[in-house]
């Protein structure tokens, strides 16, 4: 099977030797279509002109997540001597040295806050607080940064805030629902880092990591109108049972929001929003659909079969790898299939083994596709990491759950202790990338040969 490959793929243009390069390959291109820097560069237009449209006295920018640095980079050299000073917060190595000079480069914690985010937090919104209506802001928003634009409410502790991030990590909470929390208990998300420029223009460019890219959802949507509420945050903490262990200032806030007491987030219609203008310059959708491209020049057959996977890891591995499994019965001759999908997929915590969403997806899926030749599956965070360890995820086919055994290693028992990484450290098959500096949810590409 693999000779085949080999010889199909060279006669469309790759000399590309192993089912494992040909997936990284797609997955490196990819990426490409989504790099912050070029993403920026596409739409700086936009800034340009409320430039020429408002004439500002002082552009400032404001910017935090992942792929802030590229970003603040991007900006930097497109406006050069027009901006007055800038603070972008970014995870903690993913940030090159070649990164902008003028504009100041702040490190803090992700997934979980940290006393650097909140430092860094403090003076971002010092330097919004200054700002008039004759200065421009330009808000760099990326994937992460939820976690690192920081700054817990009145009467809520950075730990009591760390904690009750965590719980709803581990109890396997999206995105959707844990940002309506974080909005909840913060002076900075849900609008409100909008309503701290007041009165100044604001110009957002937005790397999105949510599916369907929902501007009050990326990064908390610190400059978008919030549909969320006070109560809407109570019934996620009710729905995973954290009532009780949640701390109890958290709880205690939210009830007083939802009784009244606390103002709300700001809602559509607020004329802050007036002067701000949020703009999605890259997402999930445009590196799925280069990953297609890439695959189809190289003569495979390719498919997108989901821009929407979510849910449990396992259930999703499991029913995208049965998906491979038909198709591969199907089909009697021709190219190999390349089927792409994307999404964010959660994992409910209930071991304590090492491991992310997408090394756990992995595995899932190699319990699924055992014993079951010319399938080989690719699952991959594209900020490079995956959880708390250092790999984007992990590369796995119909054999890696035989070569484990082999080795002693039972697929099952660390899937229960949620131990994926550590499985594949073991076993071979971690995809390490390294920081990639931007981060639009996960791609799974799979072949079927």
């Amino acid at each position: 099977m693999a000779d085949r490959l080999i010889s199909f793929l060279y006669n469309g243009g790759m000399a590309t030797s192993t089912p494992e390069e040909i997936l990284k390959d797609i997955f490196s291109s990819a990426l490409k279509a989504v790099d912050p820097y070029a993403a920026v560069k596409g739409r700086i237009s936009a800034v340009q002109d409320r430039i020429q449209e408002t004439r500002p006295e002082r552009i400032v920018v404001a910017g935090f997540g992942k792929a802030a640095c590229p970003m603040a980079k991007a900006v930097e050299d497109s406006l050069q001597d027009c901006i007055v000073e800038g603070i972008v917060i970014t995870k903690y190595g993913h940030c090159e040295k070649s990164g902008p000079q003028k504009i100041r480069i702040c490190e803090g914690g992700h997934p979980v806050p940290d006393e650097n985010g909140l430092m860094a937090t403090q003076d971002l919104v010092e330097l919004l607080r200054r700002a008039d209506e004759k200065t421009l802001v330009v808000c760099l928003i990326s994937g992460g940064g939820s976690a690192l634009l920081v700054s817990p409410c009145a009467g809520v502790s950075l730990a009591e805030k760390q904690k009750v991030t965590d719980l709803l990590l581990k109890a396997g909470a999206d995105i959707f629902e844990l940002n309506s929390v974080r909005k909840h208990l913060s002076d900075v998300k849900g609008g409100r880092l909008a309503e701290i420029a007041s009165p100044s223009r604001v110009v957002s460019l937005l790397i999105s990591d949510v599916i369907g890219d929902p501007l009050d959802v990326i990064a908390s949507g610190p400059t978008a109108p919030d549909p969320s509420s006070y109560r809407d945050a109570l019934r996620v903490l009710e729905r995973y049972g954290l009532m009780e262990s949640a701390p109890r200032a958290v709880i205690d806030h939210l009830h007083r929001g939802d009784r009244g007491l606390l103002p709300e987030t700001p809602k559509q219609g607020n004329p802050i929003f007036g002067k701000v203008e949020n703009i999605i310059a890259a997402g999930n959708r445009q590196a799925i659909e280069e990953a297609r491209s890439r695959a189809a020049s190289l003569g495979l057959q390719a498919e997108v079969i989901s821009r929407e996977v979510s849910g449990e890891a396992g259930e999703a591995a499991k029913k995208l790898a049965h998906e491979a499994i038909r198709r591969k019965n199907l089909r009697d001759s021709g190219s190999p299939l390349c089927l792409i999908s994307g999404g964010e997929t959660t994992v409910h915590v209930t071991g304590n083994g090492l491991g992310g969403r997408n090394t756990e997806f992995a595995l899932a899926f190699a319990r699924e596709v055992r014993d079951i030749d010319g399938i080989t599956c690719i699952s991959a965070g594209t900020d490079g990491t995956d959880g708390p360890t250092d790999a984007a995820g992990a590369i796995v086919n119909g054999r890696t759950v035989y070569e484990a055994a082999a080795k002693g290693l039972d697929p099952e028992a660390y899937l229960e202790n949620n131990d994926s990484y550590t499985f594949f450290k073991a076993a071979g098959g971690l995809f390490i990338t390294g920081p990639t500096g931007t981060n639009v949810m996960d791609l799974q590409i799979i072949l079927v040969e």
